[in-house]
């Protein structure tokens, strides 16, 4: 049986891992929406395609944090869940202070629902990686 200071120091790792793979998927999001930015800049890309990059950028962004960060090997599912809402939810705080506008509604929601996917399957790609390394 665990002792109760071993316990919260483990929770304690729970919690950095999940801040670390938010703090790197916000700069690799930060980062591929300047990039993106730029390409559809100089390419002329359509504005019906604009919303499907920006999915693509938060997927790519959860994954690649989760990757990163995530370390320890049980729960991968439900770290990747809760990195992939926090992302979406700290991503939606970032973006909309620097656009001036806080506006709630359905777009959150589903960018809610593809983020906690994307972070639940992310989460058992990166703990299966670390479990065969």
């Amino acid at each position: 049986m665990r002792s109760k200071k071993n316990a919260t120091k483990s929770d304690r790792g729970y919690v950095f891992e999940i801040v670390n793979a938010n703090i790197v998927a916000l700069i690799v999001a930060l980062l591929a929406i300047l990039f993106s930015a730029l390409a559809v800049k100089l390419f002329n890309v359509s504005d019906s395609t604009i919303p499907v990059i920006n999915q693509i950028i938060k997927s790519a962004s959860i994954f690649i944090g989760c990757i990163v960060a995530l370390k320890k090997p049980h729960n991968g599912w439900l770290r990747g869940v809760i990195c992939g809402f926090t992302f979406v939810m700290l991503s939606f705080l970032v973006f909309s202070a620097l656009q001036n506008n806080f506006d709630f509604g359905l777009p959150l929601l589903n960018d809610c629902a593809l983020g906690m996917v994307s972070g639940m399957i992310s989460g058992v790609i990166a703990v299966n990686i670390r479990n065969r390394g």
